[in-house]
């Protein structure tokens, strides 16, 4: 039986992300756990993220079988069940290769709190993922993923992408924002000869108890659902234009 409130979920989750330039072309995906233990809510392969409806969302077992839903399923689903698996805390996670986040993720450089985007993922740095820069295809590869995250909120993988996790779909989507605009955000200051100054350790941590709670992290995945409803009903009243 199709959760539809999970089906919504999953939806507003993806074009949340489309709406700050995650998407890649049909890559990239986010997963909800299914609260009966079934497995994963996930958009079907084949589909960009500003694309995605109810119709295209799956239930896709822990074992990789497609239990509900239509076409075939990503390759990489073990990110997401092996993540669920060892983190019972999980009730959501994303992958996406988003670009400043793959840039940043080759350089051999601690990131910095320039803003309070870092704060969420330095203990004291973001961990990088160096097993593999390829698929993420088997269980083991998903298991030491899961392992390199451990009790953080995500992880680079150096030549692919990102990964961040949450207890909600709004949490690990705005983990995910929030970990690509910081290594933007050190990107440029590289560029222009820095980084010099950056928060300490102390206000890492004190930005981190009070910065992000869930009701923010909820209000800003609810503004950038607003925002990519806007996108869609201008492009469809532009091609409405166009039409007549």
């Amino acid at each position: 039986m199709r959760d539809e409130q999970l089906v919504a979920q999953v939806v507003d989750a993806h074009l949340a992300l489309a709406e700050v330039g995650q998407g890649d072309l049909i890559w990239g995906h986010v997963a909800v756990r299914d609260p009966a233990g079934r497995g994963i809510w996930i958009k079907a392969a084949g589909w960009g993220m500003d694309e995605i409806g109810p119709d295209q969302v799956q239930l896709v077992s822990f074992d990789g079988d497609v239990l509900l839903g239509e076409g075939p399923r990503h390759i990489e689903y073990h990110i997401h069940t092996e993540l669920m698996r060892q983190r019972a805390d999980v009730g959501a996670s994303v992958h996406s290769h988003a670009s400043s986040a793959t840039a940043f993720a080759s350089l051999n450089v601690p990131l910095r709190a320039l803003s309070h985007d870092a704060t969420p993922f330095l203990d004291p740095d973001v961990p990088r993922f160096h097993e593999t820069g390829n698929l993420i295809a088997t269980p083991e590869l998903g298991r030491a993923l899961a392992e390199c995250v451990g009790s953080g909120n995500g992880c680079l993988i150096p030549a692919h992408g990102l990964v961040t996790v949450g207890a909600t779909v709004a949490d690990a989507v705005m983990h995910a924002v929030l970990l690509d605009r910081a290594c933007a955000t050190h990107l440029t200051a590289l560029a222009a000869g820095g980084p010099r100054r950056w928060s300490s350790d102390d206000e890492v941590a004190a930005k981190r108890s009070t910065l992000w709670p869930p009701t923010a992290f909820r209000s800003a995945f609810d503004y950038l659902v607003r925002r990519a409803e806007r996108t869609t009903a201008s492009k469809s009243t532009s091609q409405v234009n166009v039409k007549g």
